[in-house]
């Protein structure tokens, strides 16, 4: 399974420059990658990252 381009751009931005509060990636059986899903902006919180998760598993 390969990791989309994004997703790793993004979580370097993350890692590095603390762009993001949270990345949240998703497995596209279609693409057969892993891309994002959302990003969380810097102002959202825990309650923000916890109603972005899927409801599903």
């Amino acid at each position: 399974m390969a990791v989309n381009d994004d997703c790793k751009q993004n979580f370097l931005e993350l890692k590095a420059k603390r762009t993001y509060r949270f990345i949240i990636c998703k497995i596209d059986k279609k693409l057969k990658q892993v891309v994002v899903q959302k990003l969380g902006e810097p102002s959202l919180g825990y309650d923000d990252f916890t109603f972005s998760l899927p409801s599903e598993l």
